[in-house]
């Protein structure tokens, strides 16, 4: 009896190993995207259009901040977007703020605008996110793109669940009538993505957040399972059933003499217990963060379209 029980444990953990996946490559979509980009701006060129203009405001010197900020104008260089890069202290007033972002909106070369996130403490985001031109909000945080993302037409998306809409896409992973589980409900990634899985994806969609008991219940039930919570490893293998698609949209700096550099970016799935019974599965990094900054110039692209036809 004993022989034929190790027999059996031996038989599953090579089916275990044997098991194969998908990798999600965000980088080589988002290069993909940056390409069609590139081609789209140089047609308007060529017609004599005008060419897309980016304006980012930084509050601040926040060291994160200003990568993320590098990145976008790195990005806008390569697809030929004009970019306006707007600085200030941390000191800066609520008023003062909010008149500069005025003279944007009413800046007709500008066609897309961001404010770069987190803000010091005695500005208000919502304040300042709605002072944006829904026409030229291309982080699409403002009230009235969030709720057009329930019509047939939705203006501008938010970025990262557009970026993540774009993945299942391009990898034309199958979403009508399957069940999607997303955990967390930020209004930057969970919300909107669990209302464009519903409206664009036809998926049944299932939301939870930080005060859902028995967590596990509804992962394991998903076929397609969404995280996005910033919690590195929340979601380990026995939380995922077997050819579940899985994206992991949380990036969070971990800080360790275990790793090379002191630090390294952890995704809120364990992705070496997980992989291996997944179909599909994002890494961290390099699955959906790549598709952000893709999506905010797909977004500008279609804010210059929409304003200067």
């Amino acid at each position: 009896m004993l022989v034929q029980s190790n027999h059996i444990h031996t038989f599953r953990l090579r089916m275990i190993e044997t098991t194969s996946y998908t990798l999600i490559d965000g980088k080589k979509v988002s290069t993909d995207i940056k390409t069609e980009i590139m081609q789209r701006v140089a047609e308007r060129k060529e017609q004599g259009k005008k060419l897309p203009h980016l304006a980012i405001i930084l509050v601040g010197d926040d060291g994160a901040s200003q990568t993320y900020v590098d990145n976008k104008v790195k990005s806008c260089k390569s697809v030929g977007f004009h970019y306006t890069m707007m600085r200030f202290a941390d000191t800066i007033s609520e008023e003062k703020l909010m008149k500069h972002i005025d003279h944007v909106n009413n800046d007709d070369d500008v066609d897309g605008f961001i404010v770069q996130l987190p803000l010091p403490s005695h500005i208000s985001v919502e304040k300042i996110t709605e002072k944006i031109r829904p026409d030229k909000d291309v982080d699409g945080f403002t009230n009235q793109n969030f709720g057009s993302i329930i019509s047939k037409s939705p203006l501008l998306m938010p970025a990262t669940p557009f970026g993540v809409m774009e993945l299942l896409r391009r990898y034309n992973i199958e979403t009508e009538g399957k069940h999607a589980v997303v955990v967390g409900a930020s209004r930057i990634a969970g919300a909107p993505l669990s209302m464009m899985l519903t409206e664009q994806a036809h998926a049944t969609v299932t939301i939870c957040h930080k005060y859902t008991k028995d967590l596990a219940n509804f992962t394991r039930s998903a076929d397609i399972l969404l995280v996005a919570v910033g919690k590195p490893g929340l979601i380990t293998g026995d939380m995922v059933k077997e050819g579940a698609v899985v994206i992991d949209i949380g990036t969070t700096r971990v800080e360790g003499p275990q790793f090379a550099k002191g630090w390294a970016i952890k995704g809120d799935v364990d992705f070496k217990t997980v992989a291996p019974k997944a179909s599909f599965i994002t890494p961290v990094p390099g699955g959906v963060g790549p598709m952000t900054i893709a999506s905010l110039l797909l977004n500008t692209l279609r804010a210059t379209e929409l304003q200067h036809p």
